[in-house]
């Protein structure tokens, strides 16, 4: 209850919210570009991203998703389309949700894909939820874990060193986890799919990653 609690609250909020995102785009800090899971806009994120640029880092926002409906690799080509624009290098996505496999997806393939130091991903469906099957709308489905996508972005363990997962002890989003091999994975002791971007611990791996070498994977990372 409350993780639903949260998300409303925050979803509220965001359609209220006026925040002109160029005001986040300055600092000294590693680069973050910010994903969003679906049906969220990057509103829906601004706690984190005001944490993040309070801490140095510019914080850029792709407007185009909208509330990120489209399909992943839809999605992943806005976001690609638009670190192309970005007179930056070496940044980090932070994604939830659904921005995580968007995110895996430019990494894989992107044509900015270089421009992608890390990943740092908060409750990604990496392998699809079991829950998704069942659903009606079709958006959702696509993330089952036998959807062709799913299947193939699972199977690519090429980028997997280069991401961080943050995932709760507990999502009822996505009864599986959010565990994915050779990546850096940690498991809070929150619960829920939402609240958990809130967890100090989600800042905390993002300033351990904005500070790795260039080319150096996240310290923690599987085997």
């Amino acid at each position: 209850m409350a993780d639903y609690v949260y998300a409303a609250v925050w979803q509220l909020r965001g359609l209220v919210d006026r925040s002109d995102p160029a005001h986040f785009a300055d600092g000294e800090r590693t680069p973050i570009v910010v994903v969003p899971g679906i049906w969220e806009s990057w509103r829906f994120l601004r706690p984190l991203i005001s944490r993040m640029h309070d801490e140095g880092h510019p914080v850029f926002v792709v407007n185009l998703l909208g509330f990120n409906g489209r399909p992943v690799s839809d999605a992943a080509a806005v976001v690609d389309a638009y670190l192309r624009t970005l007179d930056v290098d070496e940044v980090i996505l932070v994604a939830h949700s659904k921005g995580g496999l968007v995110g895996k997806y430019v990494m894989v393939h992107g044509v900015a894909s270089a421009k992608i130091r890390a990943m740092l991903a908060v409750s990604a469906p990496f392998n699809g939820s079991a829950y998704a099957r069942w659903l009606v709308v079709p958006s959702l489905r696509l993330l089952a874990p036998r959807d062709p996508l799913i299947v193939a972005l699972a199977a690519d363990l090429a980028v997997n060193a280069r991401i961080v997962s943050v995932y709760p002890r507990f999502d009822p989003h996505i009864p599986g986890g959010s565990f994915l091999p050779g990546a850096k994975n940690v498991r809070l002791d929150t619960g829920g799919h939402f609240r958990v971007l809130a967890d100090p611990r989600v800042i905390a791996e993002l300033a351990v990653l904005a500070t790795a070498p260039p080319g150096e994977p996240p310290s923690g990372a599987d085997s």
